[in-house]
């Protein structure tokens, strides 16, 4: 009987560096304490940019020394990768589908099915990208939402390889190709971010460049095939002319220029750190910063002062160790938390989720991690790892298929019964006599007017030429819908009234109400096509809706004008005891918020809609907040009857309880003349 011995390994690997690990630190950190408190470290998302560099210096450096020794191993390769990624993966992506049995409500353990399956496929970053939009689920509602990035660097593993491969081949020179891909990125990321964010920030080719930083770095170093320009300015005129007046003898200056490297990265780090936030467009240029200062660091090696002194510390060095499934651990935990108390968890609850994290990452990487991946290389690991992978995809995604496995909460369903929607009902009368005509703000009344003779049509803010845009895209595209139904509704004869209804402070304010972190809205742009030059949004408000007032009175219309209903400050789920799982049984009492905070909200909003009413006296007005507040108190709930879906959807009874109050307008409008 003979024994199988481990075949040789090929490509080449590169030497451990202390500093390295001390750097996956100093990326992850910031990340962790960004996710639990964003004023803690508001640029703290720059972490994941870090990771990139490091990825791309790493990887890069065994391909380009495996190919010039001539002995590089796709099937390698990839069997390490598939052993460093997929165990840690694999057991926060199952934990995940167990805690979303025991504690998510269909809806939300449907979009978990889904983002196990891209998860699983290293395609969340495509998924997401898709996602994205004012409909959106809020980003801290997504357990897998960090995935990603994770996404991202597997894309490149995979294609990366086989590009620098065949340029090698090919006898291309592979550091030009390399810096080409990375200004094209670059070039890509910078328009990108002004354009259309969203794409920006999770596309592949928008982000590479990135990674390109990190493998430029390691064919210059691993070659030594530095500039000769740059090694003359360092040496030469940093030295005799920028940074000293009597330069160090030449031995000791290459130590010199290593402390400086590191000491400008890590500043240029914590510049970002601390510096950026959320409403900056990213990544873009600003990115740069804290991939310089990666690339800086790196570049300085592991005698330099910061990276000897304080990024190989052992406490450093064991975060750095961890980083991976820390990364993989946090969020997850963060968000089942946010997701179970309906709100955002107290600082107590989140600090206790992040030590869990810690921990289950130690034993992650203890137990499971290590010992795979230093273990004798053996396919038959490989291949059980890649289908368990497949068989966790595949669970979810039936999750996804399955709506959500609803018979779970059997015992839930009449709590939850008030918070769906159903917007395929709607009706098609066949002698519609009403056009209701806006965004979902318009679209939560169809429920309630569904026996009445009206249509429905969405688009944005209901006045003509008028657009709005997320910040983050800055391509609008409503104006083109309501143009349509505006058209329509000036074709038709029958049609004799029109409801405009929309979300108005939201477009006039540019944000949501209250701390309900949502990736639906971070900031909205609004645009009045016939006047371009107009920047104001309130001035484009106002002319838009002047516009469309003189444009349906000068077409024998009657019109309806909505009074958007007030958003909640919080999540209407917290009022009732809807969840099988919460970390507290805190319930929301009474579920209302001041009358005062409605009115600093929207205060402005209403002043402008009421300055131009005035000068339209046939319009006749229907002001939801009449019937939804009373002197002290904004209601969303009334008589035991659940009255929003969301922060600011009306729910079906939220919708029947104000179309008792808005039917009666609608009929005198079908008996009256239009007024001219």
């Amino acid at each position: 009987m003979t024994t199988a011995h481990p075949q040789p390994e090929h490509n080449f690997h590169t030497a451990y560096r202390p500093d390295i690990d001390g750097l996956r630190a100093l990326a992850i950190l910031p990340v962790v304490a960004y996710h639990t408190a964003s004023h803690w470290a508001p640029g703290g998302f720059v972490g994941v940019d870090i990771f990139f560099v490091i990825s791309g210096y790493l990887i890069s450096s065994i391909i380009f020394r495996s190919l010039a020794k001539g002995d590089f191993s796709f099937s390698e390769f990839y069997t390490r990768r598939v052993r460093r990624i997929f165990p840690a993966l694999l057991l926060v992506l199952a934990s995940c589908y167990v805690l979303g049995w025991f504690a998510l409500l269909p809806d939300e353990y449907k979009q978990l099915g889904k983002h196990i399956a891209a998860g699983a496929g290293f395609a969340q970053n495509f998924v997401l990208w898709q996602e994205v939009g004012y409909f959106d689920v809020a980003s801290g509602l997504k357990p897998l939402l960090h995935l990603w990035s994770l996404a991202i660097e597997e894309q490149f593993y995979l294609i990366f390889p086989l590009l620098v491969w065949a340029a090698w081949r090919g006898g291309l020179n592979v550091l030009t190709g390399v810096i080409l891909i990375g200004l094209v990125s670059f070039r890509l990321s910078r328009a990108g971010i002004h354009t259309d964010a969203i794409k920006a920030f999770y596309a592949p080719h928008y982000r590479w460049w990135e990674l390109m930083v990190g493998a430029t770095l390691a064919y210059v170093q691993g070659f030594q095939c530095w500039p000769s320009w740059l090694t003359r300015w360092l040496h030469v005129v940093a030295f005799n002319r920028v940074l000293f007046k009597t330069p160090p003898a030449e031995e000791n200056r290459g130590m010199w220029l290593a402390n400086v490297l590191s000491f400008f990265g890590l500043a240029l780090i914590f510049a970002s750190i601390f510096g950026l936030d959320r409403s900056m467009p990213y990544p873009g240029a600003r990115a740069l910063a804290p991939v310089l200062g990666a690339c800086f660091i790196i570049l300085a090696g592991p005698a330099a002062w910061v990276n000897r002194q304080i990024l190989s510390r052992k406490i450093m060095v064991w975060v750095g160790l961890i980083s991976y499934p820390l990364y993989l651990w946090h969020w997850p935990l963060l968000s089942l938390a946010r997701i179970v108390e309906s709100e955002t968890p107290s600082l107590r609850i989140q600090l206790t989720a992040v030590g869990i994290s810690f921990l289950l990452a130690y034993l992650t990487w203890r137990l499971i991690e290590k010992p795979i991946r230093v273990s004798n290389p053996n396919w038959r690991k490989t291949v059980t790892l890649c289908v368990l992978m497949l068989l966790v995809g595949c669970v979810g995604y039936s999750c996804y298929q399955k709506n959500g496995l609803a018979f779970r909460m059997t015992a839930f369903e009449q709590q939850n019964k008030a918070f769906t929607y159903d917007s395929t009902g709607m009706g098609n009368p066949p002698d519609p006599k009403v056009m209701l005509l806006g965004d979902s703000h318009a679209q939560h009344y169809v429920p309630g007017l569904n026996n009445e003779p009206v249509i429905f049509r969405y688009g944005g803010i209901p006045f003509r030429d008028v657009d709005h845009y997320d910040l983050r895209i800055k391509v609008g595209t409503t104006k083109n819908a309501v143009n349509r139904a505006l058209d329509e509704l000036e074709k038709s004869s029958s049609l004799k009234t029109v409801i405009l209804a929309s979300m108005g402070t939201v477009y006039l304010s540019g944000k949501i109400f209250g701390d309900f972190d949502s990736a639906r809205v971070t900031g909205l742009g609004v645009t009045l096509a016939s006047r371009p030059d107009i920047q104001d949004r309130w001035e484009v408000y106002g002319l838009g809706m002047r516009n469309t007032l003189n444009e349906l009175i000068a077409n024998n219309k009657n019109i309806i004008f909505v009074i958007d209903n007030p958003e909640l400050p919080f999540n209407p789920k917290s009022c009732v005891d809807s969840r099988p799982i919460r970390l507290t049984r805190r319930i929301l009492k009474p579920c209302a918020f001041p009358y005062k905070d409605y009115e600093e909200r929207n205060n402005r909003y209403r002043a402008l809609v009421a300055e131009v009413l005035k000068d339209y006296p046939q319009v006749k007005v229907f002001d939801a907040a009449k019937y939804l507040c009373d002197n002290a108190l904004c209601w969303a709930m009334k008589d035991g009857k659940m009255l929003y879906r969301d922060p600011d959807h009306l729910s079906i009874d939220g919708s029947k309880y104000l179309a008792q109050f808005l039917t009666p307008l609608i009929h005198e409008t079908l008996t009256e003349t239009p007024a001219q």
